[in-house]
C-alpha cells in the first residue's frame, strides 16, 4: 500500500480555522472534494480519502456547490449493476 504524507506546518496549521479535534477529516474532507473537481480522483477514491460513505460524499459536494462528474460510461456501470440484481 503506498502512502502519500502531506506534512503541514504547524503555524499554517494553527492558523486554520478548524478545532484541532476536526482539522484531520476537515482537511481530508476539503482535498477529496478539490481533487474530485479537478477531476483528478474518481468520486469512490475521493470519498474514501474524505473517510465518507458514498452518498454523504455526494451530500457534502452537493453542499460545497461542486458538481458530480457523471459520464456515459457511468451510466452504462450503472445499468449494468441494475440488470444484475434480483
Amino acid at each position: 500500500m503506498a502512502k502519500l504524507l502531506v506534512e503541514v506546518p504547524s503555524d499554517v496549521a494553527d492558523g486554520l480555522r478548524i478545532p484541532p479535534e476536526e482539522r484531520e477529516g476537515r482537511v481530508r474532507r476539503e482535498l477529496a472534494a478539490r481533487l474530485y473537481q479537478k477531476g483528478l480522483l474518481t468520486l469512490g477514491k475521493a470519498r474514501a480519502l474524505a473517510g465518507m460513505s458514498k452518498w454523504d460524499f455526494v451530500t457534502f459536494l452537493a453542499e460545497e456547490g461542486i458538481v458530480r462528474q457523471y459520464d456515459v460510461e457511468d451510466l452504462d456501470a450503472d445499468v449494468r449493476t441494475l440488470e444484475g440484481l434480483p
